[in-house]
């Protein structure tokens, strides 16, 4: 792929500061409303992200719905570990 350089100027937004990205540029890189930045040694660098991914708060709403049956986990929680020296008392 061919590098290409355009100039960008920062623009104030709120108390920051951030540049406009063509829509060209959005469309092939298929960037939608949140993106990753990433600093590299040669500079920053923007990806796309992943939306197909779940946040933490996803995740647990995700897991709570699924209602799944953990009662064999409390058998293996401490496996053993209760008689640890470094456990305390409390568990």
């Amino acid at each position: 792929m061919e590098a290409s350089l355009r100039d960008t100027r920062l623009v104030t937004i709120g108390n920051s500061r951030g540049i406009c990205l063509p829509n060209s540029l959005l469309q092939k890189y298929g960037f939608s409303n949140w993106l990753l930045l990433e600093e590299t040694e040669r500079g920053i660098l923007l990806r796309k992200k992943d939306d197909n991914k779940l946040s933490y708060e996803e995740t647990y709403k995700a897991v709570a719905q699924a209602q799944e049956d953990w009662t064999d986990f409390d058998q293996t929680l401490l496996d053993g570990l209760e008689k640890n020296e470094f456990i305390t008392s409390s568990i």
